[in-house]
């Protein structure tokens, strides 16, 4: 008699667990069939699709790995479509500013050469068209520094530098472009030599870009470069009393291809601030601006002092 409720009571225990395994099979057969939709969903291009598994189910940390992926996949197809908006842009931007100075280049080039000017206007349009050239030339260069900063072979060359003397020559340049421009400048650089560790290369497309910015955009009359120790950096501030930066622009400065508003010029690309910010990143050093609207504006990079 006890052998037959035993066995009884085994019979039941086994139908039992067949039953919950059968259960389980049929729950886990609904979810990978729930996980299937889900997958075609997405690979139809509705990557908000979402695959959703209680934390007691069997699927439910293939679930959430699953959803994982999903999620970094469309976060690279966004920075993928990003960096294809900006390509279109950068293309129409370099499309536009490009044919505009090359056909007004080619425009007083060509009055000269048919001899439509003569004498003192003849010079001033050889002038104009030298000017052009320039302008064009800035431009290019500004375009081949941003497709080599976001090349994949770009390195930079970091070494130790005697950062006052390299800074003075770098402005050396500058100074017959500030008196032609009829733009007061002052330069204050310690006689005592400092250091730091930067791309030479870099640091002067830096300092060029940021000088260059005060130039074409700031409509000031005066600049001011100085240098100055401090106890772990070494601070580079350019400032100018020109017309400002709004706040509004302040947070977008250094985006690629942002242009203010406001009366500052249309010359240039969008690019010069952006391919700052990235040379200061990549050098492990930083970049702050601070701006009064028709008052001032000054840009100050910060080098690590090495002692």
């Amino acid at each position: 008699m006890i052998l037959y409720v035993t066995l009884g009571i085994l019979f039941c225990l086994a139908l039992l667990f067949g039953i919950v395994c059968l259960a389980k099979m049929i729950g886990v057969k609904r979810q990978l069939q729930d996980m299937t939709d889900a997958l075609n969903d997405i690979q139809a291009g509705n990557g908000n699709r979402k695959i959703l598994a209680p934390n007691n189910e069997l699927t439910a940390d293939l679930s959430y790995k699953m959803n994982e992926i999903v999620y970094r996949y469309e976060e690279q197809l966004s920075q993928l479509r990003a960096a294809d908006e900006t390509n279109r842009q950068l293309m129409t931007s370099l499309s536009h500013d490009v044919r505009t100075p090359l056909t007004t280049l080619i425009g007083y080039l060509d009055a000269v050469h048919r001899g439509v000017v003569v004498e003192k206007e003849r010079e001033d349009y050889i002038e104009i068209a030298r000017r052009k050239a320039y302008d064009l030339k800035d431009y290019i260069d500004i375009l081949f520094d941003w497709f080599k900063l976001n090349s994949s072979e770009f390195a930079l060359s970091i070494e130790q530098v005697e950062i006052a003397e390299q800074t003075r020559y770098i402005l050396k340049d500058w100074i017959p472009i500030f008196e032609e421009n009829h733009l007061v400048y002052e330069i204050e650089i310690p006689e005592r030599p400092l250091f730091a560790k930067v791309d030479l290369d870099g640091y002067a497309r830096i300092i060029n870009n940021l000088v260059q910015n005060v130039i074409n955009h700031s409509q000031a009359t005066q600049i001011k470069i100085e240098m100055v120790q401090k106890e772990t950096e070494i601070e580079i501030r350019i400032s100018d009393n020109g017309i400002g930066i709004e706040k509004a622009d302040l947070q977008n400065i250094f985006e690629r291809l942002y242009k203010c508003d406001k009366g500052r010029s249309d010359k240039g690309s969008g690019l010069g601030l952006s391919i700052v910010r990235q040379i200061v990143g990549k050098m492990n050093s930083r970049i702050t601006v601070q701006s009064e609207p028709n008052q001032y504006t000054v840009f100050t990079v910060f080098l690590t002092l090495i002692k």
